[in-house]
């Protein structure tokens, strides 16, 4: 069985287009360009379809690692897996984070249980008729499955967090599908960002036997009841394929880290983020314990569908001057800003099929003493 070590860096940036923080941890040593397997970031732009903050974030990557891998930008962006997630409103610090894997011969004397492990995978391109569709539900369980295989995860039990970057629609794609005689699942570039988050979101739900694998395309963004406990979903105008991390724990890793998760299921679940810190051995701030140290939070955020937040009416849903995914990663992002003590979390918003209606899936990783 194949032994990995997984590393996980957390680098602050002062916009979009800053790498001097992860070219300073690569001129010191501390990160070796050539383990980098996948960066996550959050872009401090409005998260929509004109959001290119995300776009400009991997482009300077990308420059900025090519010739330190020997690669050309492009050959760099198949190489590592990237996922930027636009929208750092409130208290939300803009940052990238860095997931390192490199092989190693077996474990040492002494290390037990299960370390963080991470997997990636790709789905082939899909046409824009395909989006928010059956395709697209069963090309992401396909990915899902081949990541799990990549960070050596058997069982769908140890996977608490699914990273995806998936596409959305415009003007231009919709058109060159109409020209073909196909219709698109919708003709709003917005809307399509929720089609295709909320497709992606079950397509992990049936990879990992969450849902039954006969979802219809007419259930994507209707049944409130079919969604994923470990699904983070992210739409970008800059690709046409779905980008897979899968990260959990396996036996087959000797990471320093722990990943675990929960599940809020409002935007106001402060016990369901506490339970994730719990999972991997911490408590809310401060979170030094156990000699365990909080790396960082990933979670999904959501204004709650039905227009109220145990029992009191919240206007998320009809501000016009402000969307309601941006409303709510500044809810969620101060929330757990406020028990981890940190505004540099991941917090992603556009939860469809991702956690319970108006929640989402929350989960931790630790550094681990040992």
């Amino acid at each position: 069985m194949r032994t990995t070590s997984v590393g996980v860096f957390k680098v602050a940036t002062t916009g979009p287009g800053d790498v001097s923080g992860l070219m300073s941890m690569i001129g010191s040593g501390a990160i070796d360009p050539k383990s980098i397997l996948a960066i996550l970031g959050k872009t401090e732009g409005n998260g929509g379809v004109n959001d290119f903050t995300r776009e400009y974030a991997v482009a300077a990557l990308c420059a900025a690692l090519a010739p330190r891998l020997g690669l050309s930008p492009e050959e760099v962006e198949q190489r590592i897996a990237f996922v930027m997630s636009g929208g750092t409103e409130g208290v939300l610090s803009p940052h990238i984070t860095v997931f390192t894997r490199r092989e190693v011969e077996g474990r040492p004397a002494g290390m037990s249980g299960k370390r963080l492990s991470i997997g990636i995978a790709q789905t082939r391109d899909f046409p824009p008729e395909e989006l928010g569709r059956s395709p697209q539900i069963a090309q992401t369980a396909k990915a899902v499955k081949a990541a799990m295989a990549d960070a050596g995860i058997p069982g769908p039990a140890d996977v608490h967090f699914v990273q995806i970057k998936c596409p959305l629609l415009t003007s231009d794609r919709v058109e060159a599908a109409g020209a073909r005689g196909n219709k698109t699942a919708t003709t709003s570039a917005y809307a399509s960002m929720a089609y295709s988050r909320g497709a992606s979101a079950l397509g992990v739900a049936v990879a990992l036997g969450e849902i039954a694998p006969d979802v219809r395309d007419e259930d994507v963004l209707r049944r409130d009841d079919l969604f994923s406990k470990v699904a983070s979903t992210s739409s970008g105008i800059e690709l046409m394929h779905n980008v897979v991390i899968v990260l959990g724990n396996s036996a087959s890793s000797v990471s320093a880290f722990e990943i675990g998760h929960a599940v809020m299921s409002d935007a106001i679940d402060a016990a369901a983020v506490i339970a994730a810190l719990e999972s991997v051995g911490l408590g809310f701030a401060p979170q030094a314990k156990k000699g365990r140290e909080l790396v960082n939070i990933f979670a999904k955020a959501e204004a709650s569908p039905d227009g109220s937040v145990r029992g009191f009416r919240h206007i998320m849903l009809e501000d016009t001057d402000i969307s309601a995914t941006r409303h709510a990663r500044a809810a969620v992002g101060g929330l757990i800003a406020g028990l981890a003590g940190t505004g540099a979390v991941y917090v992603s918003g556009g939860a469809e099929h991702q956690g319970p209606p108006g929640g989402g899936p929350v989960a931790a990783i630790a550094r681990l003493s040992d």
